[in-house]
């Protein structure tokens, strides 16, 4: 692993564990687990962060397309547990056990930590895409991956199904999304909510993307004679 790579892990655990002490610190003072639900939310947005590294190490050791597409699969069934804590905000007006400042701050730490552990997934899939197929595909892939994991959001917030769902009651998950897919005028919310979401996600990822690939130079410009 290299220094940057390593540097950006050991970041992301940092912003973790402030996570985690943001809501130790309320419960100690409130006496109330009211947020203790972040932790597990947290927990599930680094998944996809786990699946991607194996993908991403899969490749690189040549370890066939199996163990890649197995992991691969895992990812893109639990991305959408990453941008979830996004909407973890509906809470606020809810839960007033501390002061509303506090509770802002501490649910906008794990929206931030959980979304930037989400797309730095998408980054190391769109690597290994880029290299097995291109990076037009690299892209497509990406798009394809921000726009299911907000039809995930979705139906995680307003159906209430789970990742797992998807393996173990499908039925749970095929049936609303087509239902919706069928008649989407019937459903605005989810046309609504779905497109915003998306566009707000492939924003990110651009902008992630491109600061990754900043190249910066204080080598002096050569002038042109």
């Amino acid at each position: 692993m290299s220094d940057r790579r390593l540097a950006t892990l050991v970041l992301l655990v940092v912003a973790s564990c402030a996570c985690v002490a943001l809501v130790a610190l309320r419960m100690e003072r409130t006496g109330t687990d009211e947020y203790g639900f972040l932790l597990w939310n947290l927990f599930l947005a680094w998944l996809p962060f786990v699946f991607a590294l194996a993908v991403y190490d899969g490749y690189r050791r040549g370890l066939g397309p199996a163990y890649v597409l197995g992991f691969g699969g895992l990812w893109i069934l639990f991305l959408p547990n990453a941008p979830y804590i996004v909407t973890d905000f509906v809470h606020l007006d809810e839960l007033g056990a501390a002061p509303l400042w506090y509770d802002g701050v501490t649910v906008a730490a794990f929206a931030a930590t959980g979304l930037v552990v989400g797309l730095g997934s998408l980054f190391l899939v769109q690597a290994v895409v880029t290299a097995w197929r291109g990076p037009l595909a690299g892209w497509l892939v990406s798009a394809a991956a921000l726009a299911l994991s907000s039809v995930g959001v979705y139906l995680g917030r307003f159906v209430g199904v789970n990742s797992w769902d998807a393996v173990l009651h499908p039925t749970t998950v095929l049936g609303p999304v087509l239902e919706r897919l069928g008649d989407p005028l019937s459903y605005p919310r989810f046309v609504g909510g779905t497109v915003v979401l998306t566009a707000f996600l492939v924003l990110a990822y651009a902008l992630l993307y491109n600061v990754a690939h900043l190249g910066l130079s204080l080598e002096p410009r050569r002038r042109h004679r």
